[in-house]
């Protein structure tokens, strides 16, 4: 009261306002301290997930490649020279025996005639010798000349006969390298390319054209690294061209690579198909590998697995919640789990963010998939063709 009077007496107004401006604050602060606090918001944790399924397909991998012939051979001149005919295109079916290319057999034949020159020298050179042994040898019958001389003729006899099989050997030589003026085909198939031309020297042994011989084809693909062991064991192997979906070919693994390729760090395998059309060669072909186990085998991918004092479990969901379940290991494939107990088809499991979570906490999926493989085309048992 006493301050109001003197409120008033300092300012000569009236004190109601000042008086009301302090209820309202008195009233504010009551209020607040009466107010219950916010409701904490409910922790949701966003997970992935898949629900789980059992099959029997053990693995069931793609891998593209090109369908190349098993045989191939790099074709070139055993001898040098210039080419001065070309009888074949890329794509040319040829025979055994058949002439794809020549060289200007100028030089050639001149060295043949040469050495069938020295041929000729030497074998006159012999039949001088043999003559003059003959008559030296009716000589020595009468006692007119020495045994010594008769020797000397003996051996320049002998060493004439050496010179005429030298010059043999040396004009069947050229008569060979002549012959090498003509590139054949050794085998029957198609050429699949050209690397010189018309007018072009070339030196021996450089590759000319490669013949695709004719016979079984292959599909040559990569292996990663962590599925190489694996696709070793599989049996059952299809092949399907792109330009044909539906036409499955059996297939057989044929050879695999020791070492991976420095480059794409995969091993290269090639995949035989027997028996297949030639039409198939440089078409780009899927290798399908497929096997099955005795039993239905339910996989999770390793990032689902959570260690707790040496047990394993996976986080289940049920009801928007998630619970621990401990479960029994039975194998790896590849970078999935093969659980043999602890868990059944079509319960959702966690897959990613185990480490973050608790028992009983609530969890939003951001996606679920169904953990069991792809259905594995039908397989084909190698030799018969679905």
């Amino acid at each position: 009261m006493f301050a109001l009077k003197t409120l008033r007496r300092q300012t000569g107004a009236p004190a109601l306002p000042a008086l009301r401006l302090l209820a309202a604050a008195a009233l504010a602060m009551t209020l607040a301290a009466c107010s219950k606090p916010a409701p904490k918001a409910e922790d949701v944790r966003p997970v992935r997930a898949i629900v789980l399924a059992s099959s029997n397909v053990d693995v069931n991998a793609e891998f593209s490649g090109e369908v190349v012939a098993r045989v191939t051979s790099q074709l070139g001149f055993r001898v040098g020279g210039k080419i001065v005919e070309r009888n074949v295109e890329v794509g040319t079916v040829v025979k055994r025996g058949q002439v794809l290319m020549r060289l200007d057999p100028q030089d050639l034949q001149l060295s043949q005639a040469q050495g069938k020159a020295s041929l000729n020298s030497a074998q006159t050179n012999r039949d001088l010798a043999r003559a003059e042994l003959k008559r030296y040898q009716e000589l020595r019958d009468k006692n007119f000349v020495s045994q010594a001389v008769l020797d000397s003729k003996d051996a320049a006899y002998k060493a004439a006969q050496a010179q005429v099989e030298a010059a043999q050997a040396a004009y069947r030589g050229q008569a060979n390298q002549s012959g090498y003026a003509s590139l054949l085909a050794d085998g029957d198939g198609v050429i699949t390319r050209i690397d010189a031309e018309v007018g072009q020297v070339v030196s021996p042994g450089t590759p000319v054209a490669v013949l695709a011989r004719n016979g079984d084809r292959e599909v040559v693909i990569g292996i990663p690294e962590d599925k190489v062991d694996t696709m070793r064991r599989v049996k059952n192997v299809v092949v399907r061209l792109w330009a044909d979906p539906k036409q499955a070919l059996p297939g057989k693994i044929r050879e695999v690579s020791p070492v991976a390729d420095p480059a794409t760090r995969t091993y290269l395998a090639k995949v035989t198909i027997p028996n297949a059309p030639e039409a198939l060669l440089g078409m780009t072909a899927v290798v399908q590998f497929a096997s099955t186990t005795a039993t239905p085998q339910i996989r999770v991918p390793l990032t689902a697995l959570f260690n707790e004092k040496s047990q394993s479990s996976v986080w289940v969901v049920e009801n928007g919640a998630v619970k621990l379940v401990n479960v029994t290991v039975g194998g790896v494939a590849g970078n999935d789990l093969l659980l043999s107990s602890g868990v059944k088809e079509g319960q959702t499991v966690v897959t990613a963010g185990v480490n973050l979570l608790k028992p009983g906490q609530k969890v939003s999926i951001l996606g679920a998939e169904m953990a069991a493989p792809a259905k594995a085309d039908p397989v084909i048992t190698a030799g018969a063709a679905k």
